[in-house]
């Protein structure tokens, strides 16, 4: 039987973890720390510290319009 790399669930990742899916997606590296210093102005975490996708994707977008 063949070992299958384990997928990632997408609404539980790491600061890291979601660092490496989104420099993967981009030209752009995006660091953890980035992401950290996110979290530490307001973005949704999970109760175990985790980071979904879309929660994050949509507290972005909010960020980017306050103001406006």
């Amino acid at each position: 039987m063949e070992d299958k790399p384990k997928s990632a669930n997408p609404n539980r990742l790491t600061p890291q973890a979601l660092a490496t899916l989104l420099s993967n997606r981009r030209k752009k590296r995006v660091e953890a720390t980035h992401i950290e210093a996110d979290i530490e102005a307001g973005a949704p975490t999970n109760a175990d510290g985790t980071i979904s996708v879309v929660a994050y994707a949509a507290w972005l977008l909010q960020e980017k319009h306050r103001g406006d």
